[in-house]
């Protein structure tokens, strides 16, 4: 709350100190990291296609905005000022936008009314609606206005495309979600990591990715009684020092943090706890299975990440409303979990039925390729308008 509150303050002098006279702007709008993620890959092709644009970037949460702050993606990175209508208007009189874009589920109707009262071009991209959101309720008429302010809707489903025809929107393309380009990237690029070649030398190997205490009583139980010849990785969600601590000390077997590492055999350790954060991704290269976090406790985290290496994926419980979650469970490429006791039975499947396993991660790795292509549909609009 206080990053939440702190971050706001001299928002509109630190756009004017980075605005010319004559720069030719387009703003990107996400909620936190996750949006962030879907919009990078439109960002990365407008920064390529249209060099001369300045991009403004602007979060809601601080838990997105204190990650990619120093983002080169964007030219200025801000938090986005409250909601109200003085504020909409001071900060369109400052950036001027030529295109705006907002993700997936950012809807602010002061924002948007300004914008079509402006006649921006606005775009709200990878967006999923469900008939539970107010915009299709009785009382929802003055959040459904706000939707009128969008030059044009990209879903992710046609569920999403049919709900808003329901209330007068033919201006919808079901493109999918941007963010498997940017996971399908994440092959083409450099994966290596020294420490863990030297850590998994041919074992098997679970990355345990963005795990709150709920998983990790599970992962740790695990690792301390499995009797297999498996390396394990866990990367948790909060990094402080005192959860870093908690999780190392209930570790029985030869630990040790990605900070300590200096000069020691790594082999002979059977646990990293990865402490900082960045490199998450390009250790999911070295797994032959992944644990998920999340869907035991606020939320599930990036389920693509792990997926698009083609490796089974595990997760906890609460998942619903992350549609590719849902797919791939019914899919039979995520297992869900619901104790100790089942995670050790699907984990010594993984690890002594190779067919199982890979026929598992072979799902993932077809519905991500399957499911690419969001972002130049997306593209192929902000050129005609450009």
């Amino acid at each position: 709350m206080r990053l939440f509150v702190l971050g706001r303050k001299g928002v509109f002098q630190k756009i004017e100190a980075k605005i010319s006279d004559g720069d030719k702007l387009i703003w990107m709008h996400v909620a936190s990291l996750g949006e962030y993620e879907q919009g990078l890959p439109i960002l990365e092709r407008i920064k390529l296609d249209h060099p001369l644009y300045k991009i403004v970037l602007t979060f809601f949460s601080p838990s997105g905005y204190e990650v990619k702050k120093d983002t080169p993606i964007a030219d200025i990175v801000v938090y986005l000022p409250m909601d109200t209508i003085s504020n909409a208007k001071k900060f369109l009189d400052i950036i001027k936008p030529e295109l705006v874009i907002f993700v997936k589920y950012e809807i602010w109707p002061n924002y948007l009314h300004e914008l079509r009262d402006r006649n921006i071009p606005t775009f709200l991209v990878s967006a999923i609606f469900s008939k539970r959101q107010v915009f299709f309720k009785s009382y929802g008429s003055f959040m459904r206005n706000s939707l009128r302010s969008f030059s044009h809707f990209f879903v992710q489903n046609e569920n999403s495309k049919e709900l808003l025809a329901s209330i007068g929107h033919k201006n919808v393309t079901v493109s999918g979600d941007t963010r498997f380009d940017r996971v399908s990237k994440i092959l083409n690029q450099d994966n290596g990591l020294d420490f863990m070649d030297d850590f998994k030398k041919g074992n098997f190997c679970l990355v345990a990715g963005s795990t709150w205490p709920e998983d990790e009583e599970i992962i740790i139980d695990f690792i301390n009684t499995a009797n297999t010849l498996s390396k394990y990785i866990i990367a948790p969600h909060k990094i402080n020092e005192t959860h870093i601590n908690k999780i190392q000390s209930g570790i029985l077997k030869k630990s040790i943090r990605f900070s300590k590492i200096t000069k020691e055999k790594l082999s002979d350790y059977k646990v990293i706890i990865i402490d900082t954060i960045g490199l998450l991704t390009k250790i999911y290269a070295y797994a032959d299975f992944a644990y998920v976090g999340g869907a035991f406790a606020t939320g599930l985290h990036n389920t693509l990440e792990p997926a698009v290496f083609g490796i089974p994926v595990t997760i906890g419980p609460n998942y619903h409303g992350f549609k590719e979650a849902e797919d791939l469970i019914d899919q039979k490429g995520i297992y869900v979990i619901k104790n100790k006791l089942e995670f050790t039975e699907l984990m010594t499947r993984f690890i002594n039925d190779d067919n199982f396993r890979k026929k598992t991660g072979a799902i993932n790795s077809n519905y991500i390729a399957k499911n690419v292509g969001a972002t130049k549909q997306i593209l192929n609009h902000i050129d005609d308008i450009l």
